[in-house]
């Protein structure tokens, strides 16, 4: 939610009571309490608008939009990361059915899904497999298992594949080499003469006519 910020009070440099004196004067305590004061009465006309977002609204009204979004804290949830499931509940239900929107569910909760793999298997078509990293899987393990049972599709089941990453250095260096190519081929030749000799014919042609 985008609330409009408090204007900051800035005194000239020559009456701030901070700048010129070697230590702070009067001017420099009364700005202070001014800005103080406004502050608090920022506050106080800020509040009733944060109430509208999960993000920034009291627990007690968290809750109450929770269990209106279908929304459950699971054990052990910092409070950080339940606000966000309530924040992007409506838009996560939308994205739920898609290999596209299931990998935004899990961005948005800052889980990265490095690969999602359907239909692998002829025999198991209904399995999918969801590559994450190890630190991941690890830490939140238990968000994983809650978004599964929630926005998961109800024909499939899901199986989790880890992914450890890791830093491969190799050197590199200069090296010289020669390279020589000899080819060898075989040929036979053979030579066929024919002694020319004359031929000898009889021809005979006869013709009957009625």
């Amino acid at each position: 939610m985008n609330l409009p910020e408090l204007v900051k009070i800035v005194l000239p440099w020559w009456q701030d009571g901070e700048t010129i004196p070697d230590e702070k004067k009067e001017p420099y305590f009364l700005t202070q309490g001014v800005k103080a004061f406004w502050k608090r009465v920022y506050g106080w006309m800020t509040f009733p608008l944060k109430q509208l977002d999960a993000l920034t609204c009291s627990e007690t009204l968290l809750d109450l939009m929770a269990w209106d979004r279908d929304i459950t804290r699971f054990e052990g949830e910092p409070l950080s990361l339940y606000r966000k499931r309530v924040k992007y509940a409506r838009i996560n239900a939308e994205d739920a059915g898609s290999v596209v929107g299931f990998k935004r569910i899990f961005e948005r909760l800052g889980i990265g899904i490095v690969a999602f793999k359907e239909r692998e298997n002829a025999d198991q078509w209904d399995v999918c497999t969801i590559e994450l990293t190890d630190g991941d899987i690890s830490q939140n393990s238990r968000l994983v298992q809650t978004l599964i049972e929630q926005y998961g599709r109800t024909c499939r089941r899901y199986r989790f594949q880890v992914t450890f990453q890791t830093t491969v250095i190799m050197g590199s260096g200069t090296f010289a080499h020669s390279f020589s190519l000899f080819m060898a081929e075989s040929k036979q030749e053979v030579e066929i003469k024919v002694k020319p000799q004359q031929l000898e014919h009889q021809q005979q042609v006869f013709i009957a006519s009625l």
